[in-house]
């Protein structure tokens, strides 16, 4: 194709666009509405996903040691939970700091403490996990090492959670799954009537010699403008609706502190792929739809 030719039949695109405005606009905002609810529910599963992963990081396992454990061992034992595989985070504990802590904690420590020269608390390791679903399986090693006197865990806490994740997960998949769908039937019913109150244009252009491409090129250029404009409003408004949600609810500091948890994912980390994902998908969805749309027109 020439060049000429190329840019007439772009030209030729942006014009239907313009003289069928009213179903190109119903186009274009059925298409926006779609991109946002699938864009949020993805999004929102992404912060759900977040914040359990900020409170797992925040678990932590004691594992409380024997008091015939030598200064020697207790840093041999260190460097062996740091090389465990799925432990995040190693912090000793010594006895004495933790007896110096319940008496900062305790009133009249002086006086109920004062018969007590040394520590009757066990010196201690505090771990973190990475993933708590192999969580038990982590402990088992740990309890097979030398001079563990009892391991403190989150058990309860670790299986709520871990259920909990897997719900959420799965839900997540099939609440997106069939918002896409949903999405793309309508976006297709859409660009399809918009098509169709033209079919008597396109047998015209049929019964006057033009090629199948002549035909379908403008209807694409139409497609993916309407496609691609859609998916940069659609990127706007989430941008917009995002951060202003983030500035609402981050000011409600108590309720992440109660949730364990920072609060929500920053929008600089997705945001330009958000972007790139609705401009993709909504010019991609819109054009060739409306390519097949007028299949059944151009069929010789």
């Amino acid at each position: 194709m020439r060049v000429s030719s190329a840019a007439y039949l772009f030209k030729q695109g942006l014009k239907n666009m313009w003289s069928n405005r009213i179903m190109s606009f119903a186009s274009f905002c059925i298409m926006t509405v779609s991109l946002l609810m699938v864009g949020f529910a993805v999004i929102f599963s992404a912060n759900i996903n977040s914040f359990i992963n900020d409170i797992e990081g925040k678990n932590e396992v004691v594992i409380f040691l024997t008091d015939d454990a030598d200064d020697d061992y207790i840093q041999q034992l260190g460097d062996k939970l740091r090389s465990t595989p799925n432990i995040s985070d190693v912090t000793f504990y010594s006895k004495e700091q933790a007896f110096e802590d319940i008496k900062k904690d305790t009133p009249n420590a002086e006086e109920i403490f004062s018969y007590i020269e040394t520590s009757p608390l066990p010196d201690s390791y505090r771990i973190k996990i990475k993933d708590i679903s192999q969580m038990s399986a982590t402990l088992m090693a740990i309890n097979s090492f030398e001079h563990i006197e009892k391991v403190k865990a989150p058990y309860d806490f670790v299986n709520v959670l871990t259920g909990l994740k897997a719900i959420i997960t799965v839900v997540s998949i099939i609440i997106i799954a069939a918002l896409i769908i949903v999405s793309f039937v309508i976006i297709s019913n859409t660009t399809r009537a918009s098509v169709d109150i033209r079919k008597r244009e396109i047998s015209i252009m049929r019964f006057v010699g033009a090629t199948n491409l002549f035909i379908k090129v403008p209807f694409f250029v139409e497609g993916l403008t309407v496609g691609t404009l859609a998916g940069i409003v659609a990127s706007v408004l989430t941008w917009v609706g995002y951060d202003s949600l983030v500035n609402l609810l981050s000011s409600e500091t108590t309720l992440f502190a109660a949730m364990g948890t920072t609060g929500f994912i920053p929008l600089n980390r997705f945001m330009v792929y958000a972007v790139i994902a609705y401009i993709a998908a909504g010019a991609l969805i819109s054009a060739v739809g409306t390519v097949i749309s007028t299949r059944k027109y151009v069929k010789v």
